[in-house]
């Protein structure tokens, strides 16, 4: 049951919401001295919640490009369109991450593209954590 508990708080803290998934995967990585599932499940519930995110951006952009002439423009897309998708390793920073995950769906960034480099920034993100949960 605990493990759903992870799975939803890293869910909703992969939204707007402000909200931390921290805490609840170092008080279970704490009390099991177990790493291994809370922290692929803390990952699966932070990249599902970032998925919700970059789908809704990815169909408000075609919208947006439906009723313009031109692809959505700004300095954030230009900045993102310059980086890539290697910025995505940054999708956990709160609040930057989202605007991130939100850039990555409007420059439709293949889904493939961006789960990879998601991926990788949010296990290691949660590795990191549950480590020094266990360290500590």
């Amino acid at each position: 049951m605990a493990l759903w508990g992870v799975f939803a708080s890293a869910f909703a803290a992969a939204t707007i919401l402000p909200l931390a998934s921290e805490v609840p995967l170092a008080l279970l990585v704490r009390r099991d001295g177990e790493l291994f599932w809370p922290v692929t499940v803390a990952t699966l519930g932070n990249f599902l919640g970032a998925c919700t995110t970059y789908a809704l951006a990815r169909a408000a952009a075609s919208r947006v490009q439906a009723h313009a002439e031109q692809r959505p423009s700004g300095r954030a897309l230009a900045w993102f369109q310059r980086y890539g998708a290697p910025s995505l390793l940054l999708s956990w920073v709160p609040l930057a991450g989202d605007g991130l995950v939100v850039l990555a769906g409007a420059a439709r960034i293949p889904f493939a593209t961006f789960s990879t480099w998601t991926i990788i920034g949010k296990g290691a993100r949660y590795a990191a954590i549950g480590w020094l949960a266990l360290r500590v």
